[in-house]
């Protein structure tokens, strides 16, 4: 594996860690605000804060020590690599293009939603 490959998964991985705490940190407290249970356990600081840094910790480990893991994000960035973007030209050219069809459908459904809600409100009365 490179040394610029691995600087890269050592990062990824570091992110993936730490969006895993961020996700268990965030479901603690969400847990703690609903059950009474939870939150008693939440209350300590230790298992509070220390669970999603344990969480995020093991996640790296596993991420960054696992040779089966380090081989398949090493061929991810291989093919990653081989991907050829498109250029900044057509990609506002199709930025573009997105943005004109999605005003011209909203006109379509705005105009469609108010000519039907005229319709119901005639019926209506």
């Amino acid at each position: 594996m490179e040394q610029t490959n691995k600087k890269i998964l050592t990062l990824a991985f570091a992110a993936a860690a730490f969006l895993a705490g961020f996700v268990v940190s965030l479901t603690f407290d969400a847990l703690a605000g609903t059950f009474g249970a939870v939150a008693r356990i939440h209350s300590n600081e230790m298992i509070g804060h220390g669970l999603p840094v344990a969480v995020g910790f093991v996640t790296f480990a596993i991420l960054q020590f696992n040779a089966a893991i380090g081989v398949w994000a090493d061929e991810v960035l291989v093919e990653l690599r081989k991907v050829v973007w498109p250029s900044r030209r057509d990609t506002l050219a199709m930025a573009t293009v997105v943005c004109v069809m999605l005003l011209l459908a909203a006109a379509i459904l705005g105009l469609f939603d108010f000519f039907s809600g005229n319709l119901i409100q005639l019926i209506v009365n």
